[in-house]
């Protein structure tokens, strides 16, 4: 499974859509992530045994979404995922309040992600 598709798996039980980069801007509530850095987090003997993937997630909703982002932290906490920021906005284009999220993930060189 790659990271994307853990993502998007952990967040399915939301019922509400998620992609990867972009999307077409149907629903009143969706997310957004990216990979926006992938980096070596332990190296032995100059090979890398652990990888560190950062992730921006993008929260838009037309209306009250404070129990989607309480959600949103407890199921990436119990898929292995720390959080590490998180900020809130009003888009004025989009007419739509706006959760970031950065998360962290590491995984094993070899394990399939």
């Amino acid at each position: 499974m790659s990271l994307n598709q853990l993502v998007i798996d952990t967040l399915k039980p939301l019922g509400v859509p998620v992609s990867f980069a972009r999307y077409n801007l149907t629903a009143d509530t969706y997310i957004v992530f990216v990979n926006y850095n992938e980096a070596p987090r332990l190296i032995a003997d100059d090979n890398e045994l652990i990888t560190k993937n950062f992730i921006q997630m993008d929260v838009f909703s037309k209306g009250n979404y404070l129990q989607l982002n309480k959600d949103i932290k407890r199921l990436m906490k119990a898929a292995g995922f720390g959080r590490m920021f998180a900020s809130e906005t009003y888009d004025e284009d989009l007419k739509m309040f706006r959760k970031i999220y950065r998360f962290n993930y590491e995984n094993k060189i070899g394990e399939e992600l």
